[in-house]
């Protein structure tokens, strides 16, 4: 959550690491046919598979295990050209290695191609692997959710919006700047009112905003880290005030703003102060929860999903008895509440409430829990990404975690533009993956394997994602 999350530097970045093209001649520029078949005429083919970087690249290497050359790709649409002396490479190219992405294949002509061999060698890997920016080696929790998997069939598309209702985004970072929205993002925090002065999106006391980006949508561009989503847009919604609350009436103008600009995914890693549970009552308390309920349904009716941090409290939202810590902006007094009060936006009907995980797959020792509450979990530990100025450090909280699964959900937006908040809800929960409570019994983690307090459905899973 944003007042309780602490950025550190980290050290130098790595070298980025780079792939040579290979020089051979014609004579030796093919593999071997994936059989014992006498080679052929020298032939031309077209291969078509889906328009995605990721999906082209995976053709490129069915090519080359299916003894054939590739000479031009156009991912933009979809097409492959190669050149083989394989008798056999139209079903072998189908048959091997990444063949299920193989859609269609034909020869270009009846006779042998009269130019002679292209001379490139089997793969041009400089464009058929992407190039590692230089801090992602670092970039454990990209791991944990596979997306850096995921990058190879999707980086995202440039038609889906990411808002980031945070406390402002650096949008001059490097590693932001190519992905950042200036004309979709606005400020809030003046009572609620949308504000678009130029660069009043931009944060003033809190680099929690930025680094919530570089986790979301980070760009692939040679240059710091990459983001779970780097080909989508992101547009920063200012919703957190120079104090570090976050009013009602502050998370309300977000939402229906980047609801009204057509914002696929939002991502929320705050609670709505002043009060960290929201009780149905019939003051105060109960018309601001029915208002926010209203604002994020509607939101979800107009096809916004919203992304949610599930708290730093290491509290259990299925079973609430206590609140000492509100209201934040006054006095706090300890009182008595039950599950009728809500941690929001977290804890609202459709929003995606994310658990923390560490390295080793563990629930972090501060997020919030609580069976049925959680829907996934993501890596939220000490979690690499950007810091205003054109920085990188470690921040920690489930308002790390909620970001990667905003990330992914706009990979599946991306792969699925017909679908809305609960295609995109109902995928997130279904593909991820199951883990089970600790081996050592812990009482908290109620449930299953397929569902539990601490898990949800699972951790969050990019890879499958992309792949339905």
């Amino acid at each position: 959550m944003s007042r309780t999350s602490r950025p550190h530097r980290l050290s130098a970045s790595l070298a980025a690491a780079t792939l040579a093209l290979t020089s051979l001649s014609a004579a030796t520029a093919y593999a071997a046919p994936l059989d014992d078949a006498a080679p052929g005429p020298l032939m031309n083919y077209v291969i078509n598979t889906k328009a995605s970087p990721g999906h082209v690249r995976k053709v490129e290497d069915a090519v080359k295990h299916a003894g054939g050359t590739v000479l031009s790709s156009y991912r933009q649409f979809g097409v492959v050209v190669a050149q083989s002396t394989n008798t056999n490479f139209k079903v072998d190219v189908r048959a091997g290695r990444n063949g299920r992405e193989v859609q269609s294949v034909g020869a270009t002509r009846t006779a042998a191609v009269s130019e002679g061999a292209s001379g490139l060698s089997s793969v041009d890997e400089t464009t058929a692997t992407p190039v590692l920016d230089p801090r992602e080696s670092e970039q454990w929790d990209m791991v944990q959710i596979k997306a850096d998997q995921a990058h190879n069939v999707t980086d995202g598309s440039r038609r889906v919006l990411v808002g980031v209702n945070d406390s402002g985004v650096d949008d001059t970072h490097p590693d932001l700047a190519p992905n950042f929205d200036a004309r979709d993002s606005v400020s809030c925090i003046k009572n609620g009112v949308p504000d678009q002065t130029p660069g009043i999106w931009r944060p003033t006391t809190s680099p929690h905003g930025t680094h919530v980006a570089g986790t979301i949508a980070a760009a692939r561009n040679g240059v710091g880290i990459v983001g779970v989503a780097p080909g989508v847009r992101i547009a920063s919604v200012k919703v957190v005030n120079d104090d570090g609350f976050i009013y009602p009436e502050y998370s309300i103008c977000g939402i229906v703003w980047a609801a009204e600009h057509h914002m696929a995914v939002t991502n929320h890693s705050y609670f709505i102060d002043p009060f960290q549970f929201w009780c149905k009552d019939n003051g105060d308390q109960g018309a601001v929860q029915e208002a926010v309920r209203r604002a994020y349904a509607w939101a979800a009716d107009r096809g916004t999903l919203s992304v949610a941090a599930a708290g730093n409290s290491n509290y259990d939202l299925s079973n609430k008895t206590t609140d000492t810590t509100s209201p934040n902006d006054s006095t706090p007094v300890a009182r008595t509440i039950d599950n009728n009060c809500l941690d929001m936006p977290t804890e609202l009907p459709g929003v995606i409430t994310v658990a923390s995980t560490t390295q080793t797959r563990a629930k972090s020792s501060f997020s919030n829990f609580g069976l049925h509450k959680i829907d996934v979990a993501a890596p939220g530990s000490s979690i690499l990404s950007t810091l205003p100025g054109g920085g990188y450090g470690l921040m920690s909280g489930t308002s790390m975690a909620s970001p990667h699964v905003t990330g992914i959900a706009a990979l599946l937006k991306s792969t699925h533009p017909s679908w809305g908040p609960r295609e995109l809800e109902r995928a997130l929960q279904r593909e991820a993956d199951d883990t089970a409570c600790p081996t050592t019994p812990d009482a908290r983690c109620t449930g299953t394997t397929a569902n539990n307090a601490f898990y949800g459905e699972g951790i969050a899973d990019a890879l499958d994602a992309v792949h339905r």
